[in-house]
């Protein structure tokens, strides 16, 4: 996290109505107090905050990801959901809990859900009330941007721990001595392509085909959220490129 303290709060609570019952976060390079609040936090036990590890390559999510295989906390979890703070799980089987997802799903090793990418709504100024309240127009669910196939995020049992490779950001990715793909599934429990669980295409590493895959979730995706708080975040971005180093040749 960098510089997202204003939507913590929300976001903490949704996931604990969801059935999270532990968080791990990593902060780097915060000039707007998450990092502080994140301390707070901690000290209450709600969360686990620890500084971003990376230093040299400034890759921060991955190496947040690396180091965060080793953590305690996950390795003690049944499943893993790796989520940024502008995602939310819309499930929607049962009560609309994890657990109510996974037993929809027949029990599978990991779940991956697609995107479901929502719009700023008009919303110019940052308003302090939660974000899924505030922005209700999404895209089209099973085409963004011309493409049937739209990007996802997993959830993974710590039990598949022994196949993964590596954490990716929006999937765990298989070892490549792994002959026959687990039981894992789409939002709507159908076991996703072998050519997706073994990421086999560049263009199958992190996204699938939408349609039909929505029964039991999406994931709502409030990448812009207002116009301020877009322009908060792509000035973020482009401060971690600049800082990031460069070979001169």
């Amino acid at each position: 996290m960098k510089n997202e303290g204003a939507f913590l709060l929300e976001w903490i609570a949704f996931n604990r109505v969801l059935g999270v019952t532990d968080f791990l976060f990593y902060s780097n390079d915060c000039t707007d107090g998450t990092d502080t609040f994140l301390d707070v936090l901690a000290e209450q036990g709600i969360v686990k905050h620890l500084p971003n590890p990376a230093e040299e390559n400034r890759n921060y999510q991955m190496v947040a990801l690396k180091a965060s295989r080793e953590d305690p906390m996950l390795q003690d979890a049944d499943w893993i959901w790796v989520s940024d703070v502008d995602e939310f799980l819309n499930i929607k089987t049962g009560d609309g809990t994890l657990t109510d997802l996974i037993t929809a799903c027949d029990d599978p090793m990991a779940i991956s859900i697609n995107f479901q990418m929502f719009a700023n709504d008009g919303v110019t100024a940052y308003v302090d009330e939660p974000v899924i309240s505030q922005f209700l127009k999404s895209h089209e669910p099973d085409e963004f941007n011309g493409e049937k196939a739209i990007e996802v995020k997993s959830l993974f049992k710590r039990d598949l721990d022994p196949q993964i490779q590596l954490y990716g950001a929006h999937r765990p990715f298989l070892r490549k001595n792994v002959e026959t793909p687990p039981h894992w599934t789409d939002g709507s429990g159908k076991q996703v392509a072998s050519r997706y669980a073994f990421a086999a295409t560049k263009p199958r590493k992190r996204k699938f085909r939408a349609i039909n895959s929505r029964d039991f979730a999406t994931l709502n995706h409030y990448t812009l959220r207002s116009l301020e708080s877009y322009l908060v975040k792509t000035d973020r971005r482009q401060h971690d490129a600049r800082s990031r180093p460069t070979s001169i040749q």
